[in-house]
């Protein structure tokens, strides 16, 4: 019977010969190899490409380690499927680890039962991963395609302002009120109103502050010449 052969990368040596010996236990898996840094697992890899899945530690030889290795290896070896094993579950952590291109994301006190499971599956391409992960990939998915949307929802009627419009955006975006900016631009305060109406249609916005917003999270500030 083949078994699956696992690579564990984790850097607390304690830990790392616990989960190998949880993993052997299993009669369809062999760990076929124990390392301590996310240098170590590509070497290892280098010179056995026959793993078929690892257990990667984030925060290793620093804290980004196990990212970067995952990103190598993902790239050279992509059949190799990578489960990283964290104490961290936090967003930005979950996002990184994922994005590199493993396949699931697992806390270190996971059940051990529940371990070789996920193992299995990830072998087997039927990952499911934990509804707390799932509902941060997804959110961040969502958030990416909304910010895509607006993206291009932008560019499009940044071409329809009038030179005054553009103007007066650059105002906005250095923090000036209607009074300051009519001030400044020689003209009645009814006259710069009656403006952020019409830019307010153009961006289907209802207040200016959510048009320089929009500005800020789609980084474009650059648009309209604001100096920092």
């Amino acid at each position: 019977m083949d078994t699956i052969k696992i690579l564990v990368a984790e850097d607390f040596e304690i830990l790392r010969e616990d989960i190998c010996e949880t993993l052997s236990k299993q009669d369809d898996f062999t760990v076929i190899g124990a390392v301590g840094s996310g240098k170590a697992a590509c070497e290892f890899v280098e010179k056995n490409s026959k793993v078929d899945i690892i257990l990667m530690d984030i925060q290793m030889e620093h804290a980004n380690a196990g990212i970067e290795a995952a990103e190598k290896i993902v790239k050279n070896f992509p059949m190799i499927k990578i489960l990283f094993l964290t104490a961290y579950e936090k967003e930005d952590m979950i996002l990184r680890g994922m994005a590199t291109g493993a396949v699931d994301y697992v806390v270190k006190d996971i059940d051990p039962e529940e371990l070789a499971k996920k193992v299995r599956n990830a072998y087997q391409d039927k990952v499911v991963l934990d509804s707390y992960i799932q509902k941060t990939v997804m959110d961040e998915y969502a958030r990416l395609r909304y910010s895509e949307r607006s993206l291009l929802f932008f560019i499009y009627n940044v071409g329809k302002l009038t030179p005054a419009e553009k103007e007066l955006v650059k105002l906005l975006l250095e923090g000036k009120k209607n009074r300051e900016i009519a001030e400044l631009r020689h003209v009645e305060i009814g006259t710069v109103k009656t403006q952020v109406r019409s830019l307010l249609g153009k961006f289907g916005c209802t207040r200016k502050e959510e048009v320089v917003k929009m500005i800020h999270d789609l980084n474009l500030d650059q648009l309209f010449g604001k100096m920092e």
